[in-house]
């Protein structure tokens, strides 16, 4: 990991030291992942710090406006799917989204020394480690090799899809990106605090392939809730 970068040192939502203004943070962050995701779906990216001169501006340090947890899926790429560029998102990708203490390790970082403030749990429909999690309680077979440690960490969520009665793999999903929201403020003081104190927020979202569009799983923050964020009521790209 490179050293922290200066505050308002790259492009991204306006970072700042004052108080009064610093809780609104979190708010343009999500704003900007939102508007970046638009330009994705609607076919018009604009590319933002991705070229040479961005790529030397931030070799010195990191100030990244968002942390996305998110899964290795290869069609999950954050950056493209939010449109943006070097030094903007802090990635960190399982199978699954399964936040074991590496991951939350690395969301510490980039909370506490980086000073990002807004973390984004990010599935998607579909997810291959949600059924092969499901496979495995329904048959009883283990998988084989470090695959099992996936699979152990997806079967709270299903316990508790089967608790709420969702049987379809989307709504398991869901529920599984609110679990990982759940697991890293319960297993993280240092970001509970965070969130407490309005220098962070957590939010789960979930992205559809075929649409392109992300859409938010969990309530919400009030700071957050009343930006106009894609959805499938709302936005004719994600009908």
């Amino acid at each position: 990991m490179s050293r922290p970068g200066t505050p308002g040192g790259q492009p991204g939502p306006q970072r700042t030291t004052d108080g009064a203004s610093a809780t609104s943070e979190p708010a343009r962050a999500y704003a900007e992942l939102t508007a970046g995701n638009r330009r994705f779906v609607s076919g018009a990216p604009r590319h933002p710090n991705q070229d040479a001169g961005h790529r030397a501006a931030v070799a010195d340090g990191q100030h990244p406006f968002a942390v996305i947890v998110g899964c290795s899926d290869s069609r999950l790429a954050a950056e493209i799917i939010f449109d943006r560029g070097l030094g903007d998102l802090f990635v960190v990708r399982t199978a699954g989204h399964t936040a074991g203490p590496e991951v939350l390790g690395s969301v510490e970082y980039a909370v506490t020394v980086l000073g990002t403030p807004l973390v984004v749990v990010l599935g998607h429909d579909s997810c291959g480690a949600v059924q092969a999690a499901r496979e495995s309680a329904a048959t009883g077979a283990q998988p084989s090799g470090h695959l099992r440690a996936v699979v152990d960490a997806v079967l709270p969520s299903l316990r508790r899809a089967e608790a709420e009665g969702v049987d379809d793999i989307d709504g398991i999903v869901d529920i599984h990106i609110a679990q990982t929201v759940e697991t890293l403020l319960g297993q993280s003081p240092v970001l509970a605090e965070a969130v407490a104190q309005g220098r962070c927020a957590v939010v789960g979202v979930s992205y559809r392939l075929a649409a392109g569009v992300v859409r938010p799983v969990t309530a919400v923050p009030s700071g957050l809730a009343s930006l106009d964020v894609p959805n499938a009521a709302t936005d004719p790209a994600a009908a």
